[in-house]
Parts: C-alpha cells; sequence; structure tokens
C-alpha cells in the first residue's frame, strides 16, 4: 500500500501505550508559554513554585530532601490529618487548576491526534493540559483512552459509578456532583488505597499487557516512584519475552542514563531513544512507512 492508505488504514491488535511525566507537561509549554506565565514545576521544585516552603513544617524537610513526594510523605506519615496536610493539597490543587494550554497547538495537541481510539496515554501529571487537548480535538478525530495515575485537576470521579466528569458536573446517574480525584497521597499507597487510582491503574496494566509499541516521555522513574516502576514492569513483564516490542524513550538526560533507568522494559536494542517529541515522531512515521 501506498503512504496515505497506510495512514487511513486502521488494523485490529496491540495498542500503543504512552506514558507521561512532568517533563512532558513542561516540554508543551516551551514553545507555547502557558497564558498566565505559570512555571511548570516538576517534584523536585514544585516545593518553590507552588510556594509550600513558606510552610514552616514543609521547609524543616526540604532541608534534607527537596523531592516533594518525598516531603509530602514524610509528613503524612506524622499525621494523615493535620491542618498542614490540607493546607498543601489546597495550595497544590488551586496552583495546577490555574494552568492552561494556550489557543496555539502544543505537544499534548499533536499526541492526542497521532493516536488511535485503542492506545492509551497514562499521565503522572496533575495539570489540565492533556484534558484540554483531547476536547478541543474531538470534533477532529476519535480520541485515546486516557488513564491518569496521580489523579488530575480536570477530572472528577463518582465512587458509586465507577465514571469520571469534568469539574462541577452531575452525573446523570446518582444525580450528585462528581468529587474531585485525590491528588496527594503517601507514594506506598499509589495503587490500592483510593478507588479512582485503583481503576486507572488496572486500565495501565491491562493495556501494557497486550500493547506492542511503549513510549516514556518526560517520566523519570524517581527514587519515590518505586512503587509505580515495579507496578508497570509487572504488567510488562519479562523483556526477553517482548521480542517483538519496541521501546521508546523521549528524555533530555543521556541515552546511557535512561536506558539504563528503564532497563527492565528493553529487549535487547528494540529502543528508541530521542530527546525531542518531534524527533520521536519523525522516527515512529518512518519506521511505520518502512
Amino acid at each position: 500500500m501506498n503512504k496515505e492508505e497506510g495512514i487511513t488504514t486502521v488494523y485490529d491488535g496491540p495498542s500503543h501505550v504512552v506514558i507521561l511525566g512532568a517533563g512532558a507537561s513542561i516540554a508543551s509549554t516551551l514553545h507555547n508559554p502557558e497564558p498566565s506565565g505559570k512555571t511548570l514545576p516538576s517534584m523536585d521544585n514544585l516545593v518553590q513554585v507552588v510556594g509550600l516552603d513558606g510552610i514552616d513544617e514543609v521547609a524543616e524537610l526540604v532541608r534534607v530532601d527537596n523531592n516533594f513526594e518525598a516531603v509530602f510523605s514524610s509528613l503524612y506519615s506524622r499525621n494523615s490529618h493535620v491542618p498542614v496536610i490540607e493546607r498543601i493539597e489546597r495550595q497544590v490543587r488551586e496552583y495546577f487548576q490555574g494552568l492552561h494550554l494556550p489557543p496555539t497547538p502544543t505537544i499534548y495537541d499533536y499526541l492526542a491526534l497521532s493516536l488511535r481510539p485503542k492506545d492509551l496515554i497514562a499521565t503522572f501529571n496533575w495539570d489540565p493540559f492533556l484534558v484540554e487537548a483531547v476536547v478541543r480535538n474531538r470534533h477532529v478525530a476519535e480520541m485515546p483512552r486516557i488513564a491518569f495515575l496521580h489523579g488530575n485537576v480536570a477530572i472528577e470521579f463518582s465512587e458509586a459509578t465507577g465514571r469520571t466528569g469534568p469539574p462541577d458536573a452531575i452525573s446523570m446517574t446518582t444525580h450528585h456532583y462528581y468529587a474531585p480525584t485525590r491528588l496527594l497521597y503517601p507514594i506506598a499507597q499509589k495503587d490500592s488505597q483510593d478507588p479512582f487510582i485503583r481503576l486507572e491503574w488496572a486500565q495501565l496494566d491491562a493495556w501494557l499487557k497486550g500493547s506492542k509499541r511503549v513510549t516514556i516521555f518526560g517520566y523519570g522513574a524517581p527514587e519515590t516512584d518505586v512503587k509505580a516502576v515495579d507496578l508497570m514492569s509487572k504488567a510488562w513483564g519479562d523483556p526477553d519475552t517482548r521480542d517483538m516490542e519496541q521501546v521508546e524513550i523521549i528524555d533530555i538526560q543521556s541515552e546511557d542514563a535512561v536506558c539504563r533507568r528503564w532497563e527492565r522494559f528493553i529487549c535487547r536494542d528494540h529502543v528508541d531513544y530521542c530527546t525531542d517529541y518531534f524527533e520521536a515522531a519523525t522516527l515512529k512515521a518512518t519506521e511505520e512507512g518502512a
């Protein structure tokens, strides 16, 4: 078939899974700044960007470890119901709710339009960028599935129905408002304690088991996320049995560093490494055309 036929022909079968970390959202605003001028934080500078270092208990812990997830887990282990926890949760949610995509096309728009309904984007990010990209492009093409592995400010959840909706929406089944998805919880509880998070991880687990291509974009698999990486590795299985699958990594860290980090997923030389999303997209198109 020619190139045009190859693009328009969709076959049944294995899917493509894309896993997004903070680096993906940061990259999406490099050439298309966030309209209000806000900075996209990573876990290593979130305390400062969101202004949490003004909280005495947080400032004390940051002197030992600047990673936000480690700081929050330490505070939570002391007492999960103290007012400082509520203040942190409120401040983080308000900051991310104030973020929005610019009106011009971004990486997230291209990503949403490049995938099929049988593909899955699994994001660790709290910002609303991916949701906004999907909503504003769904009239153009059918959108991929999305899993919010850490919750999201643009998605709310009904535990009674197991369904999601936008903020301030009312469930047609229960006639009650959906509840905001929880953003903050101890690292070790990511997959099991919260009903919404449990469903999202189950979705990623199912897609990883059946996928033929996995893209890891801007997710550094930090030491604080050992539990998350273990869950993904278990779903992916022994890489030596994945001799027909391809892993693609988009990251600004060195190729050696990221390949070592993700060696549990890579079968021999079945890996593509890029530092730029559009370079990766070109590579994927070239491979499929071949």
